[in-house]
């Protein structure tokens, strides 16, 4: 499998990929539609060996300076480029705020019931 990623990764060569079949494996059902494939998936097959890398490292800068015999800026500069690339996606209290203020602007709850939600939000 990891071969197969990696040959497609070079037969695209850089351009955007669109799935337009997924099957579960062992249930015989398949959804087509058009899927982007996750953000990490998205990245060069070079960049996700660089991540991979990092993950193993358990994030340790100095453990990556060592692995790939390069600065500490050079790698800095790499997640940097690479985390550019990646969607962040917010799951702690500010995303809660955004939802609350969302649902405040849209007019499904009461300034109170918003004010109550964000307090309530804080405590945790």
């Amino acid at each position: 499998m990891k071969q197969e990623w990696q040959e497609l990764m070079q037969l695209v060569g850089g351009k955007t990929i669109v799935v337009e079949r997924v099957r579960l494996s062992g249930s015989g059902v398949a959804i087509e539609g058009e899927f982007e494939p996750p953000p990490l998936a998205r990245l060069s097959a070079e960049d996700q060996v660089f991540v991979a890398a990092f993950l193993r490292c358990h994030g340790s800068i100095k453990q990556m300076e060592r692995y790939f015999n390069v600065s500490y800026p050079t790698i800095k500069n790499r997640l940097n480029r690479i985390g550019a690339q990646v969607e962040f996606v917010e799951i702690g209290p500010a995303a809660q705020h955004n939802d609350v203020l969302e649902r405040l602007d849209a007019g499904e709850i009461t300034v109170d019931q918003a004010v109550h939600l964000l307090k309530k939000g804080d405590k945790s």
